[in-house]
């Protein structure tokens, strides 16, 4: 973000400007920037260029670089405002990150402290994983791209340096391969293309590129148009990019572009360069590495903290702060290390090793002890454990590429051996996974787990959800009719049980905190979610009969409309509520819990089930909180400690002699 360079251009600095403003706007929520986050692609063609025009020159000159002096340079201009960053945040942090949280902010220090968070956040992205605005250090990810590259293009120098067509021609070559597997693969692997330098490289070449080509050259001092298509490129793609449509993709490719043409003609007289010249984006140009590291942190936190913004008025000063300390940071923390007269190799990477060993050890720490629970108080714990229960072994399942079971998910339990039970569901399933597994192993038996998030487990029902894709929905469909050719080959399997969301089914919508999620079934010429339920069970249970004999419903666990045990326990951490209002969160009434599920009850009448509200259920409430832990994790899914407790009401299920009521 804050490369060296060979003569000062200040139309660059206001280049940055346009690109470090637009992402801090885009985090902060201003409308009508559905683009902003491509500033990072704006930061990745400068970077290109100014760093690998410096490469350039110096091997032209000596016909050699050295390594070592272009890494001194680098930590210098790198590492100690990231260090200030990442101790501030880190501060901050404990005081008020959930012990699961805090862990996971741990690997990522450790992450990004190597240069790996790009990875970490790649192979991070799942269903249960915590969202985007918790992730302290999510923007590390660009930087972590940055310096993959730049540990490739100096080796790739080096061993080409004899040889400058030949590199040139070979990063060509890496350009045209890196920018079409990004654009192939990005429908079928956006997490991977969005974040792995392989995919990413190309952005940086545009501008190493560019570097090479201007070498030696007369600066292009093309006409004005040049320079106004260029910036009408990045400012429309800042717009207009829509990141549903896949992205980087295609669609990265015309803020490069604009960043390329602005870069090119940078040094023509002309309003776009003169304007990006003067001194309010130039100020901003120059605290733009620094407000890149703060921003993010600091909208994190503070809106982590506070839950929500008052309005708008609140989210600029959040802003506001954010500049503040960038300046700071660029002032007494970039700068002074900037003009450092370059010291010895040694020194450097002795006083890199400190903060290093600092923030490694604070990763360590976090990620070893589980987030620390023991920093806030016991009534906060038990919400606190609930909010990290979820996280299972899974080191048994596997997805075929091919052949029986091609691309469905498929997770053995209990003992080796043919499965004796198949369990099919949605992700109501995977909550209730260790009272299953256990009760698998209590009663020696194999069997087999089946499940797709949001995927109502019914032959020819198909669904559109609004916080799926359609390539998500498609690929609900597309499992059951691989479940339904290939299930003949479960020929061992004896009893079946089917485990969904229900009521979500039956109505449409979700309940309380998820009331904005909806979804609509079809299939069997049915009308409405309810008739579609009934005739998706009508149709199922005699098929899986007819295959395996015995097929069970399990009841749907009452849902909390109001509960979040995250959101609990941060409301109760923070200060914002109190004991009694959070039990009051987390309980229904039993009426209203029976009125919410009984449509899907009205559905199943004439399908065997297992019954489970009784766990959590007396005479008139139903509730999360049991003894001194709570048992659900949001207001429809349950913990593991809830699924484990519930075990033995499977264990005849798994025996044989599981009967009806």
């Amino acid at each position: 973000m804050t490369p060296d360079t060979k003569g000062y251009r200040p139309e660059i600095d206001g280049l940055r400007m346009i690109a470090v403003v637009a992402v801090v706007l885009y985090h902060f929520g201003l409308p009508g920037l559905g683009g902003g986050f491509a500033g990072v692609d704006v930061f990745f063609v400068i970077s290109g260029y100014l760093i690998g025009g410096i490469l350039w020159r110096e091997m032209l000159a000596s016909g050699r670089i050295s390594l070592s002096r272009f890494y001194i340079r680098r930590v210098k201009r790198l590492a100690p405002a990231f260090f200030a960053m990442a101790l501030a945040a880190s501060v901050v942090a404990w005081f008020v990150l959930l012990p699961f949280e805090f862990r996971e902010y741990g690997k990522s220090l450790i992450a990004a402290t190597v240069y790996l968070s790009n990875v970490l956040f790649y192979r991070g992205a799942g269903y249960f994983d915590i969202g985007a605005e918790n992730k302290v250090l999510l923007h590390t990810w660009s930087l972590s791209v940055e310096e993959q590259f730049y540990i490739f293009l100096p080796l790739a120098l080096l061993l080409l340096a004899r040889w400058p067509r030949l590199f040139v021609g070979f990063l060509w070559l890496c350009f045209a391969v890196s920018l079409a597997a990004s654009v192939a693969l990005t429908p079928s692997h956006q997490t991977a293309t969005f974040y792995l330098f392989p995919f990413r490289a190309w952005e940086l070449l545009a501008g190493v590129l560019l570097a090479i080509r201007s070498h030696g050259r007369a600066p292009l001092r093309a006409r004005a148009w040049v320079s106004w298509l260029g910036l009408l490129l990045v400012v429309a793609s800042l717009v207009m990019i829509d990141a549903s449509r896949g992205f980087p993709g295609w669609q990265v490719m015309f803020p490069v572009l604009g960043t390329v043409l602005l870069l090119a003609n940078g040094q023509a007289q002309n309003g776009v360069n003169a304007a990006l010249s003067t001194r309010v984006p130039v100020f901003f140009g120059k605290i733009s590495y620094s407000l890149y590291l703060w921003h993010w942190p600091v909208f994190v936190l503070s809106l982590y903290w506070r839950g929500s913004y008052a309005g708008g008025f609140e989210a600029v000063l959040w802003m506001g702060l954010s500049v503040v300390l960038a300046w700071l940071s660029w002032r007494y923390i970039e700068t002074p290390f900037r003009e450092m007269r370059a010291p010895r190799g040694r020194a450097v990477l002795g006083a890199l090793a400190v903060p290093s060993a600092v923030a490694l050890g604070l990763g360590a720490l976090a990620y070893l002890k589980d987030g620390l629970p023991t920093r806030f108080d016991m009534k906060t714990q038990a919400h606190i454990a609930a909010s990290g229960d979820f996280l299972q072994d899974f080191s048994r399942c596997y997805t075929p590429g091919e052949g029986v079971f091609d691309g469905v998910e498929l997770c053995p339990i209990g003992p080796e051996g043919a499965p004796e039970v198949l369990i099919w569901g949605d992700s109501h399933l995977r909550a209730m996974k260790e009272g299953l597994e256990l009760a698998a192993w209590e009663a020696s038996t194999p069997a087999l787990i089946i499940w797709h998030a949001g995927c109502p487990p019914l032959f020819g029902v198909s669904k559109t959800e609004s916080y799926a894709t359609p390539a998500e929905d498609a690929a609900c469909v597309a499992d059951k009719a691989m479940i339904a050719r290939d299930m003949g080959t479960l020929e061992s399997v004896r009893d079946v049980l089917l485990v969904g969301r229900w009521s979500y089914y039956a109505s449409g919508t979700g309940v309380g905190l998820d009331e904005d999620n909806t979804i609509a079934l079809s299939g069997y010429g049915a009308t409405g979610n309810t008739a579609v339920l009934r005739a998706g069970l009508a149709a199922t249970l005699p098929m899986l009969e007819e295959q395996f004999g015995h097929v069970h419903v399990l009841e749907q666990m009452p849902e909390l409309p109001s509960y979040d045990s995250r959101e609990a326990a941060r409301l109760l951490a923070h200060g914002r509520a109190g004991e009694e209002e959070i039990a009051a969160r987390a309980t229904v009434a039993l009426a209203e819990a029976e009125t919410r599920y009984s449509l899907a009850r009205e559905a199943m009448s004439a399908a065997p089930v297992i019954r489970t509200w009784d766990a959590v259920c007396d005479a008139e409430n139903c509730t999360a909180l049991q003894g001194d832990a709570s048992w659900y994790f949001d207001n429809n899914h349950i913990t593991n400690t809830a699924a484990r407790a519930m075990a033995a009401r499977f264990a005849p299920l798994f025996s044989g002699n599981l009967t009806y009521e």
